[in-house]
């Protein structure tokens, strides 16, 4: 059974006792413990249920790579599903339960499907759903959403709190073993800023647990030494429980950091996502340990020799008190002489090679430990945990030589290195016929914009495993990264490392060698997803000859564990299967993170009102003490209308409509999108971007413009001026301006980037206000705004003015017809101009007015709205706007486009004009019925209604839509669907319903 040992557990406090519970069982550990040491100190060797099958896991690894210990972690708004009990630090009250079984985890329902697993082959999923079809939505659909996912979504919202932080480092080192801190300690002696990260809460990895001694101390004494060297030094920074999450294009690297899920606190953040920025990355993440593949080699009790010695001594846990250990290379012994030193008894050491050990093989003799050479697992016994094993000839088919008791299996089948970081950003990979393992092939590392490395790999994750090659590979990789930022190596500290003589490991996929069918349908590759030898082997058999189509086939290596266990045993599997070489045969796609992160961690502090950033102009204060009713637009709040006392928002937007085309009226236009284009070459690249010329522009001049994306589709439009020679002003729609900056930063970037030309958004540092109505320029001018007449300031030009004592930038445009002028002033005095309009425009009887009159307005006077008339098919020809299609232009975004024949097609929706007969308003979303055609039959529509609204101008109905035959068809009834009542008469007209000339604008 496996137990508390009564000595030992360098990380465990026993003086401070700590209590918890698993499945509502309260149980006991020590301040240190992890959750899954706690667990095997309770003698908890059940812990979960494997997904397809519900099979009884136990605890396979002591790290990140532990596939089968994915607990559920507290409880209402704290709770979080598929925690890995091997990085859960304990803590007192911590609250665990187990997941993937009904009704409870000693007796699973689900457990049945194991019974039946012949029925449930790989893949069996995609032949059998299949048909009949009518099964699917009743049937299929039903049990697969129930089946799917191995914990349970948290109900209530998360209490917790998150938050980012960005910082800057000449060299990243990933990994605090002994190779991370060497590196770290080469770049930091020579002046380089240093950020060294580790995922675990100690520094040091493997090595003080694998032992070896460094200058003749052990090598925790060294560890000990690096640690407060690198602390010492000021310009290295240091982080425990922070794993680095994936490595990115150019230094770009995201790391994960645990505040407090060690000791949870409130008020403080719990995750930390650090984004980061480095010169040079130095990947020493270590190295997996590879368990082996023989019958029953995923019940309870059998686990990766290495988490043995772990638990052992880090931990002060018994895995076991008889423990077998099976293995291809001289590194299990280590775990022999943990179990003995523990006072644990080693039932026997089976060793798959032929000739057995080196050196450590000989001292396990000495030991009188039994040790047998050519020998394998045939199988294990056991269900709920191991009660022993059967001993065969590695060589053979799995006959029975002898049985032996046990209660634990460590098994080792040498060692991966972890390159995952390495490939995440497109690090290639060698195979190491030697080492039978892929490693990083530094010929082919990951470049920056520079064509430079940028990422190097250190120790074990580079494949170096003695401790003298570890030192060796890692400090230089820590000059290297130091001589690729720029600086210069610091004096060599010399060490001196004895290392034991050891036998290469000799490759073995499957155990025994010539394992039976019925053996090889009880080897499991991977524990969480339940796929065996046999199922790779028929992935192969039916065609499955890619790793990718094989890993979608089988899901090997997919869900939490990535590939970390099952990976380079699953694909020299498929290899032998398929008969060709393990590089070959190549390798699955590692992507980021390298273990799953907390979403709240991805969100940081965007949630509740933080979510989206509630962006407010410099009058926002005025507009919520004067009866607004606000409209969200983007992560803007613009006024929908003012309401005064008793009045309803349709009699407060004709009142500001008829306030405005009557007398004078007040926009707070301030959230319109303003970018700077500026440079000798900003003309060029308008006129590239615009579908008419800007370049011609006189300054002191305005032109309305239409931008289209690079298929021809109209994406925003709006006015531009031109400050001066060098210099324009873009406005866009007011959720325009981030997505039109990005949309001009992608191609300065990746196809003009040869135009001298700077994009800078300016919309939040101006405020901007309408002045619209015949009275307009009389309001003006009793604050003191000179020289603003017609010929003075004609329409679409603008000029600097003093208004109200304040100085303004003034534009003439209009987007409601009438006379108009938009002031612009620094957004510091946006709210005193706005104060003084208001005041000035009680002699006027000035209305404020919001989005919904300005729409009103526009809709009269014909102008489209970017996202109504709009939606991403629509060309500029659809909208009669042909005249702002230059003709001149060789080229612009869009041209091209825009000749294909299907946007050429005369038979295209066009925009119309519609009035209703009886003086009704159209439903927005409505659509044209075609003709004959029935009002609930959605098919062969003529058209759609893009803008409706009552006219109070007019005093009835007005909408816009795109219509099929467009104005060729003025005068035609056509009919437009209700949601009920059958559908409404409208008459097609001319979309400008209000001054078509424009006398009322230019006046």
């Amino acid at each position: 059974m496996s137990s508390r040992l009564a000595k030992g557990g360098r990380k465990i406090d026993r003086n401070t006792k700590v209590t918890f519970t698993f499945n509502g069982r309260q149980m006991r550990g020590f301040a240190g413990d992890t959750l899954a040491s706690a667990l095997l100190a309770n003698d908890q060797m059940l812990v979960g249920r494997s997904f397809k099958y519900h099979r009884p896991r136990g605890i396979v690894a002591s790290g990140a790579e532990e596939p089968n210990a994915l607990v559920g972690l507290g409880e209402g708004a704290r709770f979080e599903p598929n925690q890995r009990a091997t990085t859960t630090e304990l803590f007192d009250g911590l609250v665990a339960t187990s997941q993937n079984h009904w009704p409870s985890l000693e007796f699973d329902v689900g457990a049945i499907n194991s019974k039946l697993s012949r029925f449930f082959p790989a893949g069996f999923y995609y032949k059998t759903f299949m048909g009949p079809r009518a099964f699917w939505k009743h049937v299929y659909e039903p049990i697969i959403r129930m089946s799917a996912g191995l914990g349970k979504a948290p109900t209530e919202k998360d209490a917790d709190t998150y938050e980012h932080l960005y910082a800057f480092a000449d060299v990243l080192v990933i990994g605090g073993g002994v190779a991370g801190l060497t590196a770290a300690a080469e770049a930091g002696r020579a002046g380089a800023r240093v950020l060294l990260m580790e995922q675990t809460a100690h520094w040091g990895g493997r090595a003080p647990v694998d032992g070896g001694q460094v200058n003749g101390a052990p090598v925790a004494d060294h560890i000990d030494a690096l640690v407060a060297e690198l602390a010492a030094m000021e310009n290295v920074t240091m982080r425990l429980r922070c794993m680095g999450a994936g490595v990115y294009d150019h230094g770009y690297v995201l790391g994960y950091e645990r505040l407090t899920d060690h000791a949870p606190q409130s008020g403080v953040p719990r995750h930390r996502l650090w984004r980061i920025r480095a010169a040079q990355v130095v990947t020493a993440t270590g190295a997996i340990e590879r368990p082996l593949s023989f019958a029953g080699n995923d019940i309870p009790g059998v686990m990766l020799a290495s988490a043995v010695r772990d638990y052992i001594v880090d931990l002060g846990v018994s895995p076991g008190d008889r423990v077998a250990i099976v293995t291809n290379n001289d590194d299990a012994y280590r775990t022999a002489f943990a179990v003995k030193d523990a006072g644990l008894e080693v039932a026997v050491i089976l060793d798959a090679r032929p000739a057995g050990g080196g050196d450590l093989a000989i001292r396990a003799r000495e030991l009188g430990i039994r040790v047998e050479v050519n020998r394998a697992i045939a199988h294990v016994s056991g269900t709920k945990r191991v009660t022993g094993i059967a001993i065969c000839a590695q060589a053979g088919s799995g006959s029975v030589i002898e049985e032996i008791a046990c209660d634990a299996v460590a098994m080792s089948g040498g060692w991966s290195p972890v390159v995952h970081l390495w490939s995440h950003c497109g690090g290639k990979l060698i195979w190491d016929e030697a080492g039978a393992m892929f490693r990083p092939d530094a010929e082919r590392a990951p470049t920056s914009h520079d064509g430079k490395p940028f990422v190097i790999c250190a120790g074990a994750a580079n494949g170096a495993f003695s401790l003298s090659d570890v030192l060796v590979d890692a400090r230089a990789a820590g000059g290297s990264a130091v001589s690729a930022t720029g600086y210069s190596a610091g004096e060599e500290v010399a060490t001196t490392v004895e290392d034991v003589a050891e036998i290469p490991l000799a490759p073995v996929w499957i155990m025994p060698a010539g394992a039976t069918g019925k053996l090889r349908s009880k080897s499991w590759l991977d524990y969480q997803n339940d796929v065996k030898v046999s199922d790779i082997q028929l992935a192969a058999q039916e065609g499955f000859e890619s790793v990718e189509h094989a890993k979608r086939y089988t899901t090997l290596g997919m869900a939490t564990d990535q590939g970390k266990l099952s990976n380079i045993n699953g694909l020299a599997v498929l290899s032998n299967a398929l008969n060709e070489a393990i590089p070959q045969v190549g390798t699955t796609t590692f992507r980021p993170p390298y273990t799953p992160i907390s979403l709240g961690s991805i969100a940081g502090a965007a949630r509740d009102a933080a979510f989206q950033p509630l962006r407010r102009t410099p009058m926002h204060s005025w507009h919520e003490a004067n009866g607004v009713k606000w409209e969200p637009v983007g992560h803007w709040r613009r006024p929908f209308c003012y309401t005064r006392d008793g009045e309803t928002a349709h009699e407060a937007v004709t009142r500001e409509v008829n306030g405005t085309r009557n007398r004078v009226g007040l926009l707070d236009a301030s959230t319109l999108g303003k970018l700077v284009v500026k440079g000798p070459d900003a003309g060029k690249f308008l006129d590239l971007l615009y579908t008419n010329m800007m370049s011609t522009l006189k300054p002191g001049r305005c032109r309305y413009g239409l931008m289209c994306d690079e298929n021809g589709f109209l994406m925003d439009d709006g006015v531009v001026a031109r400050i001066d020679e060098n210099t324009f002003l873009c406005h866009t729609t007011t959720g325009g301006a981030d997505r039109i900056q990005a949309h001009m930063e992608e191609w300065l970037q990746t196809e003009w980037w040869d135009l001298k030309v700077h994009v800078v958004n300016a919309t939040e540092q101006y405020a901007q206000i309408g002045v619209v109505g015949p009275q307009a320029r009389q309001l003006l001018e009793v604050l003191g705004t000179a020289s603003i007449d017609a010929e003075t300031l004609p329409f679409m030009a603008w000029a600097d003015r003093v208004v109200a004592g304040i100085p303004v930038r003034l534009y003439r445009i209009s987007f409601s017809g009438e006379l108009s002028y938009e002031l612009a002033v620094p957004a510091g005095q946006g709210l005193a101009l706005w104060q003084s309009l208001i005041e000035a425009g009680r002699a006027f009887d000035a209305v404020t007015y919001g989005t919904e009159a300005l729409h009103v307005m526009r809709a009269e006077k014909g102008f489209i709205m970017i996202g109504d008339e709009t939606d991403g098919t629509v060309i500029p020809q659809d909208l009669n706007l042909d005249w702002a299609i230059s003709k001149k232009k060789t080229d612009f975004l869009g041209k091209r486009g825009q000749t294909r024949s299907f946007l050429a097609d005369p038979n295209r929706w066009k925009l119309v004009g519609l009035e209703t007969t009886d003086s009704s308003v159209i439903e927005d979303g409505a659509y044209v019925l075609a003709e004959g055609q029935n009002d609930k039959d959605q098919r062969n529509m003529q058209g759609r209604i893009t803008s409706t609204y009552y006219s109070p101008t007019l005093g009835r109905g007005i909408a816009m839509g795109l219509l099929k035959g467009g104005m060729s068809r003025l005068g035609d009834v056509v009919q437009v669907t209700r949601m009920s009542g059958g559908p409404v008469s409208a008459k097609i007209v001319d979309p400008v319903f209000y001054d078509k000339a424009g006398d009322k604008q230019n006046v």
